[in-house]
Order: C-alpha cells, then sequence, then structure tokens
C-alpha cells in the first residue's frame, strides 16, 4: 500500500503543474486594441467562470506588441502581473524580419520593465505560429500570408534565446506552434530540434477528409496528438489550440452548435485537466462582432457565465488516454519554468488548423487573409497529406519516466 501511494504520489506532483488557459487576442473584433484594463478584465472573467473551480489562470498569447504601437511591449503583460495570470509569451513570426525586430524590441523592454515581476508566470515563449502551415498548399490556397522556413524560425530562436540570456527570462523554455499537419512533414524537424517543446494546434471540426462527426472527434484528436508525439520524439507536448465551435458553418460532418461544444469539451478536454499543458480556444471571439464560426465559451458579452456546462461532473477520464500518457514529460517542463496557481489542462481534437490572421496588427483568433492573428474570421484546414517523421513516442518516454521514478521510491522504503 505505501508503494502504492507513493507512485500515485509521484504521478500527482509530476502533473500538478500543468497550465490551463485561453488564446487570447491583441484587439477586439472591431480592430480596437485592447489595454490593460481590457485584459485584466478577461483574465479575471476567465478565471471565475462557473464550474471551472478557477482553474482558468493561464493565457496565450500571439505577439509581444501593443496593438496600436511599433514594438511597446503588449499591456496583456502588466495585466497577467496584476491578476497572477500566467503567460504563454508568443513572438509573431510570419511577417518577415522587419516585423520580428519589433517582435524582438518588445520582449527586451519587456525583459528591461517587467522581467523581476514575471518570475513564476511564464509558461514558455513560443517562436511563431502556423508558420509552417501557411507554407503549405492548403495555408497559400487559404490565401494565407507567406509563413516562414525552418531555418528562418530556428534563426528567429537563436535570436531570442540571446535576447533573455543572463536575465529574469533566461531559463524560460522556447517552443514552436503549428499544426500537427506542420510537425510529421520531415522538412519541419530542425525546429523540433531547436524547441524544448513543441506546441499542437489540433481540430477536428476541420478534418473534412476524414471523418469529423462530433462522435468521430476524439478519434480525431487521439490520432493528431499521436502523430505529433511520434514527429516530436520525446519532447514534450502543449496543446496550443484546440476546441469545437458554438455556431458557424458546417465542416464536412462537423456541426456547430452548444451541445457539440459541451461534448467536445467532455471527451478530449476534460480527461486531460491538470495533466498536460493546455490552452484551449477560446475565451471570447465575439466582442463585438461574432465570427463565422465561433468558438467562443463566452458570447459577446463578458461574463463568467459560460455558455454550456464547464464543469467535467460528466467527463470519461479515460477519453483521452493518450494524451494523459505524454503528460508526465509535458507538465515538467512547464514545472522547470513557472508552477501556476490552480493549474490543469484541456485537450485539444484532431489535425484541423486555425490560420491565425486578419487585421494589420497581431492580435488573436482563427481567421483566414492577411497572414496575422488576427481578430476573427474564417477558419480552415491542411488537407494535404504530410509526410511522416520517424521518431518514438512521447507517451513511451513520458511512462518511462514514471516507471523509473516508482522504482526510485520502492527503492526508499
Amino acid at each position: 500500500m505505501r508503494a502504492s501511494l507513493s507512485l500515485a504520489a509521484i504521478y500527482t506532483a509530476a502533473t500538478a503543474s500543468a497550465f490551463q488557459g485561453f488564446n487570447y487576442g491583441s484587439t477586439f473584433t472591431d480592430g480596437k486594441a485592447k489595454t490593460q484594463a481590457d485584459f485584466e478584465s478577461e483574465f479575471k472573467a476567465a478565471a471565475s467562470l462557473e464550474g471551472t473551480n478557477g482553474a482558468f489562470t493561464s493565457a496565450r498569447l500571439y505577439t509581444m506588441v501593443q496593438a496600436g504601437s511599433t514594438n511597446d511591449p503588449i499591456s496583456a503583460i502588466p495585466a497577467a502581473i496584476s491578476t497572477k495570470t500566467t503567460l504563454l509569451l508568443g513572438l509573431w513570426a510570419s511577417a518577415g524580419d522587419a516585423t520580428f525586430a519589433n517582435e524582438l524590441e518588445a520582449l527586451k523592454k519587456t525583459v528591461s520593465q517587467y522581467g523581476s515581476q514575471l518570475k513564476g508566470l511564464l509558461a514558455g515563449i513560443a517562436v511563431g505560429s502556423e508558420d509552417f502551415y501557411r507554407r503549405s498548399p492548403t495555408g497559400i490556397a487559404n490565401g494565407e500570408f507567406s509563413g516562414a522556413d525552418p531555418n528562418t524560425i530556428v534563426k528567429y530562436f537563436e535570436q531570442v534565446r540571446e535576447v533573455i540570456e543572463n536575465s529574469p527570462l533566461a531559463n524560460t523554455t522556447l517552443g514552436h506552434i503549428d499544426t500537427w499537419t506542420a510537425w510529421v512533414d520531415v522538412s519541419n524537424k530542425a525546429v523540433i530540434d531547436a524547441c524544448d517543446w513543441v506546441g499542437m494546434d489540433a481540430y477536428a471540426y476541420f478534418e473534412k477528409t476524414t471523418p469529423n462527426s462530433i462522435s468521430d472527434s476524439k478519434e480525431r484528436w487521439a490520432d493528431a496528438l499521436r502523430a505529433t508525439q511520434n514527429a516530436a520524439g520525446g519532447k514534450p507536448v502543449w496543446v496550443t489550440e484546440t476546441g469545437w465551435p458554438v455556431s458557424g458553418k458546417t465542416v464536412g460532418a462537423a456541426v456547430p452548435s452548444l451541445e457539440n461544444a459541451k461534448k467536445y469539451w467532455d471527451d478530449v478536454g476534460c480527461p486531460l485537466f491538470g495533466k498536460t499543458n493546455v490552452w484551449w480556444y477560446t475565451f471570447q471571439d465575439s466582442s463585438p462582432t461574432t465570427p463565422n464560426p465561433s468558438f467562443g465559451v463566452i458570447g459577446s458579452t463578458l461574463t463568467t457565465k459560460p455558455l454550456y456546462d464547464l464543469s467535467c461532473d460528466n467527463a470519461s477520464s479515460g477519453s483521452s488516454s493518450s494524451a494523459s500518457a505524454s503528460s508526465t514529460s509535458t507538465a515538467s517542463a512547464s514545472a522547470s519554468t513557472a508552477v501556476p496557481t490552480n493549474g490543469s489542462g484541456s485537450g485539444g481534437s484532431g489535425g484541423g488548423s486555425a490560420n491565425l490572421t486578419g487585421s494589420l496588427s497581431p492580435s488573436a483568433s482563427p481567421s483566414s487573409g492577411t497572414g496575422r492573428p488576427g481578430t476573427n474570421g474564417n477558419v480552415s484546414s491542411p488537407t494535404t497529406t504530410p509526410k511522416i517523421v520517424p521518431g518514438s513516442s512521447a507517451a513511451t518516454t513520458s511512462f518511462s519516466i514514471v516507471i523509473l521514478a516508482g522504482a526510485v521510491v520502492l527503492a526508499m522504503l
């Protein structure tokens, strides 16, 4: 009994520091820049969502730059410090070297202005978002921006590491975020090698070339995760975007509705809470206008009352076993940077992708068009068959870590 309790304690400790939050853009859907007060209100509302036990205390950002400025730090950063919200920082990398130079300058200013205050609040830093997807045939067909090639992203990694070296952010882990179809493409492996962790965007809703009804969504999610884990070669896989729309167009057999969004939450998200790092798409994407499709768990008015039940009382604990198996490795990576309050994680689905584009200044949410993280719009996904990267499963690596830790405890008994 003592051995069993010890093993359970080890597993709990390994997963207790997982981050759970939402994606946040820098502007509202009408292009108006969000202020520090706006971000504070959003972060507080997310942390107080009914049915979540205050678990959504992390925010993923797409850009370091405040909307409307050249290279001032985004006001979400002081808002996060004020509300004790953990951050997955992001640098926008799909608009060329000149734009990325402004991202770096905003990062430098962040280090100077807020460095010590961010201690314990950083999940990591994402260098780019879906840059490889935008270069894919599907991204090009959808009118996406040019994205960035692997060599460019690796160069950007080096530049970010130079900025944070010998600073309060020096130990922050770095990763890149892209669609699962981008990760399994062998031509992108150099970026995996540069990553401390791999960020996966996956949407069963957009998997129109395979069965993608809500009843198929759990399987599509598991397929995407397994493929990404294999490509990652044992590196932690973080779920950086996933969700099911509450309204909008039907894609294949995938029908947006409150009922289906709730089922996806239960089947894919709930089994992962507290076990892996997840930033759900999304908290609110309809202020002041509602996009098609719309993924927000709240409507146009900022509120703590969700559109559907966010509790996990009726969820199956075994729905996302593949992701749970990799949780030890994933959570350990985040714990090395920060220990979030009320941390946990939510899940992602199949192999679709969000095209984070739209306005001239970076904000967020799936949309297609200009190649920047836009406010709202149409979301489409890769439909091409990717080249698979041979690699070991992260699930196997993580499971081995748990077994090794258990052996150590048994030896001490």
